[in-house]
């Protein structure tokens, strides 16, 4: 580019500028520094000094620090593992693209969309090219004719069952109880109870809860109460324990057939079993109470003493002698107070003891799982410092409180733990349970946070639990162990509480957790209720049923209220 003359130049200047103005970088002569070019390589001089440096490198090297022979027999059994899991996955596709498992895949695709005219279309096509079957193809076929509401599909698959008999195959559970469903849509309980009972007393196949249920249902729908208390007795006989669901059934068939006797059975087993009842049997309850079954049934003059009794020796909540009182029942909807008074009849519920030796049992069984879920040396360590450094008054749950913001935040669970420290009577510090990855780095943030760690650490009240592990069978059992409060708001709804299978579990975790929420005015701690959330029997014959409430601190909870007016008073 030219500069333009200016007023501020002048020609010599302008000159001068122009003479010595560097040219452009991109403009320059390379050739001027360039390095000469290398002599070409002597091929043999090249490979003298190349053989001499391995030579004198591999004589440095000591002969027990060279690289070791490859194993060769190392090598093969690598390659026959590769073989045999190449091996493995041909199989199963060759087994998946076979007829049959073309077949089978199709039947899933029926049952998916409920298309039982394709899947027998398909079961039709297979018998006459010979497909292989299976008790799998004729289960899926069984079970789309037991949903159909056509009766020729019914029909059809009793023929189905029929020709799998022929064709020598075996049935198993799922065979059984869809079968006991296909006579259940038959109107036909006793065949479904039939099915059932040749499972097990023929087939040695034990039947699962879902076996019973079309038999249950169907004798309960027909009103054939003695059938169904039938059927509920060959279940209690094999073990299976009748749910929600079940004994909704039985209790419903026992109100309308006028069987109060049988009613209070239900009602005490959905108390024990149960605890808290769906809105569906809350309502059979009510239509119960409201009927005139109910209202011509109850002792006017009892034992109040004995009465008395037996509520202190079954812990409180209940006392088994039966209905009380005469007349009809006042049944309404209501809610209990802070203190467990019901605001329609205000009767004060109860908190219902736990046995301490059913509490020593779980404790037992709940190491012994942990043991076989966890690494048994890791777990039993804790046990052992737990005996040295407990009982606590309270174990806090430091993952879950800490990640009450769904982040971990360090100075959150310092408040929980200091909130907890004051509900001791002793002003003790509680057992915080940790898992290694919060006690390093990042997560301890702050030389505070390491302090509050440090102290908590010397006064043995943190256990941290090992990489690999589950911390919640750490602080569960600390917690049952020491009979103390549990600080967390994790529900324990998952599979690892369903392991524990035992209705103790919902009642201790009643009376022992304490939950968290963040208000105006910082964390806020939700104290176990001073009533036991159960349906409870009263002295004077009052019942009270709860809900289930989907709000975890049961705010909003519904109860069904149900009380006499003609009843004899209490000394």
């Amino acid at each position: 580019m030219l500069l333009k003359p200016t007023s501020n130049l002048s020609p010599s200047m302008l000159k001068t500028l122009i003479t010595h103005r560097k040219t452009p970088s991109f403009f320059l002569n390379f050739s001027s520094c360039r390095h000469p070019s290398p002599k070409p390589l002597n091929p043999t001089t090249t490979t003298r000094r190349l053989s001499h440096h391995l030579s004198t490198t591999a004589a440095a090297v000591p002969h027990n620090h060279r690289s070791p022979p490859i194993q060769k027999d190392r090598s093969q059994k690598t390659n026959q593992r590769q073989e045999s899991q190449m091996g493995l996955k041909a199989e199963r596709r060759a087994r998946r693209n076979s007829p049959s498992g073309t077949l089978l895949s199709k039947l899933c695709s029926c049952s998916k969309f409920n298309d039982t005219q394709e899947a027998l279309r398909l079961y039709e096509e297979a018998l006459t090219n010979d497909v292989p079957l299976t008790v799998e193809h004729y289960n899926k076929l069984l079970y789309l004719c037991s949903s159909s509401s056509s009766d020729l599909d019914l029909k059809r698959g009793f023929e189905i069952y029929k020709e799998m008999g022929e064709g020598k195959i075996v049935p198993n559970e799922a065979t059984f109880t869809t079968m006991a469903r296909l006579a259940a849509a038959k109107q036909d309980p006793e065949m479904a109870f039939d099915l059932v009972r040749r499972m097990k007393e023929e087939g040695g196949i034990s039947p699962k809860l879902r076996s019973y249920v079309p038999a249950l249902s169907g004798f309960c729908k027909k009103r054939m109460a003695d059938k169904a208390y039938e059927v509920d007795a060959y279940m209690i006989e094999n073990g299976v324990a009748a749910e929600e669901g079940e004994l909704a059934m039985l209790l419903g068939v026992s109100s309308v057939s006028g069987r109060a006797d049988k009613v209070y059975e239900m009602l005490h087993r959905l108390r024990a079993g149960v605890r808290q009842v769906g809105e569906e049997t809350l309502a059979l309850i009510e239509d119960w109470f409201g009927s005139d079954g109910a209202a011509g049934v109850g002792e006017v003059d009892w034992d109040a003493e004995k009465v008395r009794e037996a509520v202190l020796e079954r812990g409180g909540g209940w006392h088994g002698q039966g209905w009380f009182g005469s007349g009809k029942w006042r049944v309404r909807r209501t809610k209990m107070d802070g203190k467990g008074v019901c605001q329609s009849c205000g009767e004060k519920l109860v908190s219902v003891d736990l046995d301490p030796l059913e509490t020593e049992n779980f404790a037992t069984s709940l190491s012994t799982l942990a043991c076989q879920r966890e690494t048994r040396a890791d777990f039993l360590r804790f046990q052992e410092w737990l005996q040295k450094h407990g009982p606590f008054d309270a174990v806090v749950d430091g993952a879950n409180v800490g990640y009450l913001k769904h982040y971990f935040d360090f100075n959150q669970l310092k408040s929980a733990v200091n909130l907890t420290r004051k509900l001791s009577p002793t002003n003790r510090l509680p057992l915080v349970i940790l898992h290694s990855g919060r006690v390093r780095g990042q997560h301890t943030g702050n030389s505070r946070n390491k302090t509050a760690l440090q102290q908590w650490n010397e006064s043995g009240a943190l256990y941290v639990t090992p990489q690999g592990s589950n911390d919640d069978w750490y602080w569960l059992y600390a917690a049952i162990s020491s009979k103390c409060l549990l600080v967390t708001n994790d529900e324990m709804r998952d599979h690892l509480f369903e392991l524990l299978g035992t209705n103790f579990f919902p009642r201790w975790k009643e009376k022992h957790q304490v939950r968290l929420s963040l208000g105006s005015n910082g964390l806020q701690f939700h104290m176990p209720p001073p009533y036991s959330i159960v349906i409870q029997e009263s002295e004077r014959g009052r019942w009270h049923i709860p809900s289930v409430c989907e709000d975890d601190l049961g705010t909003n909870r519904e109860w069904v209220c149900a009380q006499r007016d003609q009843v004899m008073a209490l000394p």
